[in-house]
């Protein structure tokens, strides 16, 4: 259990405008800014496990849900989630962050660490995705064909966020049912709802990324990278060459956990990112 936050210390959440929509965020403590950005087909509640202690560790612990996800807007047309992410940080007078991230979270991190560099004050990255590097596992590479074969089919919503679960919950070395079924459900509820209410938005628009894969050594910030023993090839694979190419780079293996590693170990993964968070010179 985390703790509670304080009374001094109150959840403010509200909506951000950007272009063609708007944010949805929550915001609570004094102090350097620290940033959770989700993964794919969550949203900002996957960080309930680390906000509270992030707070009462003295971080302005900021929180918010993607263009496409939670309750933020729909999308409408081509965007860019790192300028997303700095309209954010505009609104809620916050000059710079760290940017702590889980996959897809991660992917925006790093692409925001290179296209604004003067917005971000470290990185903490878990099981990361990077713009510009292609899947390559074939686990994956067959959930992500299942998961394209279901769309616009009589069950296509349920079998998509099975296929969603298989590749980032359950993972490619166990079955589902070596899985908790609380967390499990937890997930499958989160993403079903994030599918259902932006349905409409799917191929609507692109994401412009910046193709980080070939821009790493340019990050000239604090960095610690996590992935899970359990996950897949292709995260490892990411997670190895952050570390190999971005300067000073630290990489952290979290044990018993495939790619939701902040909830999978969560006492792990805690420790580690309060070391890292404690060690930086803000």
């Amino acid at each position: 259990m985390t703790p509670p936050i304080t009374a001094w210390s109150e959840i403010d959440n509200g909506i951000v405008p950007i272009d063609d929509g708007e944010l949805f965020y929550e915001t609570a403590g004094s102090g350097p800014a620290v940033v959770l950005l989700h993964g794919g087909m969550l949203d900002q509640r996957m960080w309930d496990e680390q906000f509270s202690w992030l707070v009462n560790s003295g971080l302005r612990a900021i929180r918010y849900d993607f263009r496409g996800h939670g309750l933020s807007s729909t999308v409408t047309g081509d965007y860019a989630h790192h300028d997303d992410l700095c309209a954010l940080l505009d609104a809620l007078d916050a000059p710079s962050a760290v940017l702590v991230g889980l996959s897809h979270g991660s992917r925006v991190a790093l692409d925001t660490a290179i296209a604004h560099p003067d917005r971000v004050t470290a990185l903490a990255l878990a099981s990361p995705g990077i713009s510009g590097r292609a899947f390559t596992d074939p686990f994956i590479l067959e959930h992500i064909k299942e998961q394209v074969a279901a769309i616009g089919t009589p069950d296509g919503a349920e079998r998509y966020v099975e296929h969603f679960l298989r590749m980032w919950v359950d993972g490619p070395r166990r079955e589902p049912s070596a899985v908790h079924p609380g967390f499990r459900e937890r997930m499958r509820a989160s993403a079903a709802a994030n599918a259902e209410v932006h349905a409409e938005g799917m191929g609507a628009g692109m994401p412009l990324e910046v193709g980080a894969v070939d821009r790493l050594g340019e990050i000239r910030v604090p960095t610690v990278v996590f992935d899970g023993d359990l996950d897949s090839t292709d995260i490892s694979a990411n997670a190895h060459a952050i570390a190999l190419a971005v300067p000073g780079a630290r990489r952290v293996r979290i044990p018993g956990a495939a790619h939701m590693v902040n909830l999978e170990n969560t006492m792990a993964f805690d420790h580690e990112l309060h070391a890292f968070l404690s060690s930086l010179d803000y």
